[in-house]
């Protein structure tokens, strides 16, 4: 157990039986009354962010979360096969367990894979990857100072909104928290 005066960035806690990592925190002294935490929180499972509120001195039951890099190999009927990059013990894992993400999964790219409490609960790709753009209608002439976007099928499969300058066979940046384009490579 530990207090918020404990709290550190990164650390993973329990609050409403629900397991969370600490993304940010500040003390707050109001001019009245004790002090608070204000804590940022970012679920493990599922993803969300959430904004919370702590009363100083406030105990919590620190988690023991690990996480090991794992290399995407291949999809094989609805399991997805990894490898872990320093042991090459293979794993496979349920497609429903990435959710959104799959649609920026490729092969070969090296993802990490969360343990809590020696249970496997989530896998988190990279925040930036690299994909090639398959299929886009051709940009034209004089559109590549504007604002304008068009639609765009990644290697995946998945599409997103690339700018009119964009053209079959580019390589381009994907943030994959929002699936939004980056940059050109």
């Amino acid at each position: 157990m530990i207090s918020t005066s404990s709290f550190k960035k990164g650390m993973n806690i329990l609050v409403n039986n629900e397991p969370y990592q600490i993304i940010w925190f500040q003390n707050h002294k109001p001019g009245k009354g004790g002090s608070i935490m204000r804590v940022k929180l970012k679920h493990l499972k599922k993803g969300g962010i959430i904004e919370r509120t702590f009363k100083t001195g406030e105990k919590f039951v620190v988690l023991n979360v690990t996480r090991v890099k794992k290399q995407f190999l291949y999809r094989k009927g609805s399991n997805l096969n990894f490898i872990d990059v320093n042991t090459y013990e293979e794993i496979s894992i349920p497609y429903n367990m990435l959710g959104k993400m799959l649609n920026f999964l490729k092969e070969n790219i090296i993802v990490d894979v969360v343990y809590l409490e020696n249970k496997l609960i989530s896998v988190d790709l990279p925040i930036i990857v690299e994909m090639t753009i398959i299929q886009t209608d051709p940009g034209i002439k004089g559109d590549s100072v504007s604002n304008l976007t068009k639609k765009a099928k990644l290697e995946t499969g998945f599409y997103i909104r690339v700018p009119l300058f964009i053209k079959d066979g580019d390589k381009i940046k994907v943030d994959t928290r929002t699936g939004e384009y980056i940059e050109r490579v």
